[in-house]
């Protein structure tokens, strides 16, 4: 698709975490003895569903400000950071403004160091197999993680398996692999492969455990603490790896960043965290199908790619893999 594209969840970035009290901005844990009518439910899970699409929307937005700055030769540690720094900054000033407390106990510190150390590999391991592997090969490997979400959730917890969820995987799953433009005729490399599988693995596993951890924060002061222990692991292994961090010059490199920061990171993993809490991880992780498609649609649209049959069908295969999912859920609260 792309062949310097930023996808991590890098990926969609794709970059998700669990929401606490969203709409009210406060940070306790629901009064469980106020328990929310079946249409406070329903209304619950369709915020949800629309999270997850405006989720997938934004990290699908990731061509605008990587592409340029990969044309200007910085390197993948380089646009990595500078998404991950501007994030932080966004967040603090946010959360300074609306009041929202930095403050979390410190035996959660370690769990979310963890949890932010695990999203940033996923997407290292990401931008080094662009070494070894095309971009756009890479990119479309990465979007195997909504399979690895179900298979783990059915394995390790349980979760019952309908024929459903398998038909819009399945669908999601093959109309990502028409969105990859290639001869068909590239080797792959058996080490980028690895580290696309292992980045994927790694964010189907961050899915899950930000799912399983009822955690009593704000979605915002969540998500920031997610994303500064990413940055910090970004930071350890542009170190160890000595790579370092090269500088942007100019408004336009620092408008591509503050996009970066912005779309597919601060608004993209604050989104997902609501839809993640309201629907689960495994719809969430369906919806994340989106994110390629909305690659296409840039990538039509702004910088004048073709747009053949094949990516057609391939939209048209996400999208009723997508709806399947959201039928699926709605046919569940009916019953």
């Amino acid at each position: 698709m792309y062949r310097k594209m930023d996808n991590s969840h890098d990926g969609n970035v794709m970059e998700a975490g669990l929401s606490g009290q969203v709409s009210s901005g406060h940070h306790s844990s629901p009064d469980k003895n106020n328990q929310p009518s079946a249409g406070g439910k329903r209304k619950g899970r369709g915020l949800g569903f629309l999270c997850g699409i405006l989720a997938a929307m934004f990290y699908g937005t990731n061509p605008l400000g990587s592409l340029p700055l990969y044309a200007d030769g910085l390197n993948s540690v380089s646009v990595l950071f500078y998404r991950y720094a501007i994030a932080v900054a966004i967040f603090a000033v946010v959360m300074a403004v609306m009041r929202y407390p930095f403050r979390v106990k410190p035996g959660h510190l370690i769990r979310l160091a963890m949890l932010g150390a695990i999203f940033s590999l996923s997407s290292t391991c990401l931008y080094v197999s662009f070494l070894y592997m095309d971009a756009g090969v890479a990119s479309t490997i990465l979007f195997s993680y909504p399979i690895m979400v179900a298979v783990l959730m059915v394995v390790f917890f349980h979760e019952r398996a309908s024929w459903m969820t398998a038909l819009s995987i399945a669908l999601a799953t093959a109309g990502i692999a028409l969105l990859y433009q290639g001869d068909g005729q590239m080797r792959l490399s058996s080490t980028g492969l690895a580290l696309v599988i292992i980045s994927s693995l790694l964010y189907a596993i961050y899915i899950i455990a930000v799912q399983r951890w009822n955690q009593p924060y704000s979605s915002v002061t969540f998500t920031f603490w997610i994303v500064f222990f990413g940055l910090c692991t970004i930071l350890l292994f542009s170190f160890f790896a000595r790579e370092p961090v090269m500088m942007l010059h100019g408004m336009r490199q620092w408008a591509c960043g503050f996009q970066l920061a912005l779309l597919p990171t601060v608004l993209s993993l604050f989104l997902m965290n609501i839809s993640i809490e309201r629907i689960g991880s495994t719809p969430s992780a369906i919806l994340g199908a989106l994110e390629p498609v909305t690659a296409v649609v840039i990538g039509v649209m702004v910088f004048g790619e073709s747009f053949t049959s094949r990516l057609a069908v391939g939209i048209a295969l996400i999208l009723s893999g997508v709806i399947i999912i959201i039928a699926k859920s709605g046919r569940s609260q009916r019953d």
